[in-house]
Order: structure tokens, then C-alpha cells, then sequence
């Protein structure tokens, strides 16, 4: 068995795509999956698996929401060492680091793509893409920042979900425990 960190894009927020933790953790584990826990209500999961695709495990994942709840989920799956790796890759400062977010990517971006975003700047924002991961930081918080993700998503054509530097923290503290 294998453990993954699966993040679950765009639900419970705002009232939209509501989804109990507890019925999510209830239906994956009826998909197959062992040891199933999250972490808050925005959709981070830690799970084991004898899968070792992990596009099969978010395929199965997004098929048991949908077949579930009754709608779709972009889902990114990544090992704890994956994870680590980003982490431990962030290009900021460690001041800056405490305060930035890590946007997953579902997959290292095309050169094509990449040459579309590159030149995208805002005052007081840093945005860096290395492989899978968009690093991004704004002195003046995510909230009052003009980035954003759907438009790097679409200029990029492929899914993405951001999470906090605590959440991250917590996320490899938590999946290392099994």
C-alpha cells in the first residue's frame, strides 16, 4: 500500500459543491481505497492504495464524487514525497514562504503554454512555475490580489488547486504517519 495526498478542487466554498468530509471518507473507502482521512473541508485527502497510476486514483476519485454527489471535482493526487518536493522547492525567502501558496498542477506545463504566462506580472505579486507547482506570494494577501487561478489554468490548458503554506505543513506531517 501506498500513500497518496489527493486535493480536491473548488468545494465547500461559498455553498457550492458541498461535500461532508465524513461521506467523502465513506465513499472512498467503498471505492477501494484504505486509511482514509482529511484534513479540513477544502478537499485534502490522505489515503493508501494498491494503485500505483496516480491518474487511475484520481479518475476513481472524481468517479465516486460524481456518481456520489452528483457532480464533478478536478482532483490532484501526489505521494508524500511529491508533496515534500514542492514544498521544499518554494523559491521564496522563508519569510516569505510562511505566507505564500502552493498551486498544484495537474501536470508540468507545455513550453507553448508556459510562454503564454511568463510575462504576467502584478505589483506586489510573485508568481514562479517550476515543474508542477506555481509558486505564488503577494505582500498584500491572496484575498486583495489579482491573480488568478482560472485564467493560469486555462493559458496553461490543465487543472490546478492552491493551498496555503500551513495546510502544506500539515498535509506532509499528517501522510507521513502512515
Amino acid at each position: 500500500m501506498k500513500t497518496y495526498i489527493a486535493l480536491l478542487r473548488g468545494i465547500n466554498v461559498g455553498g457550492h459543491k458541498k461535500v461532508p468530509m465524513a461521506e467523502l471518507r465513506a465513499i472512498l473507502s467503498k471505492s477501494g481505497f484504505e486509511n482514509v482521512a482529511t484534513y479540513i473541508q477544502s478537499g485534502n485527502i490522505i489515503l493508501q492504495s494498491s494503485l500505483s497510476d496516480k491518474k487511475e486514483i484520481e479518475s476513481r476519485i472524481q468517479k465516486s464524487i460524481l456518481d456520489h454527489f452528483g457532480f464533478e471535482v478536478p482532483v490532484i493526487a501526489k505521494t508524500r514525497k511529491e508533496l515534500q518536493i514542492i514544498f521544499d522547492t518554494c523559491p521564496f525567502s522563508e519569510e516569505k514562504k510562511a505566507t505564500s501558496y502552493f498551486i498544484m498542477l495537474s501536470e508540468i506545463p507545455k513550453a507553448e503554454y508556459l510562454s503564454l504566462v511568463s510575462d504576467i506580472t502584478f505589483d506586489n505579486e510573485e508568481i514562479i512555475i517550476i515543474k508542477d507547482c506555481l509558486y505564488f506570494h503577494s505582500s498584500i494577501g491572496y484575498g486583495n490580489s489579482k491573480f488568478n487561478m482560472n485564467s493560469f489554468e486555462r493559458k496553461l490548458n490543465l487543472k490546478a488547486t492552491s493551498r496555503n503554506y500551513k495546510t502544506m505543513v500539515k498535509l506532509i506531517e499528517l501522510s507521513s504517519i502512515f
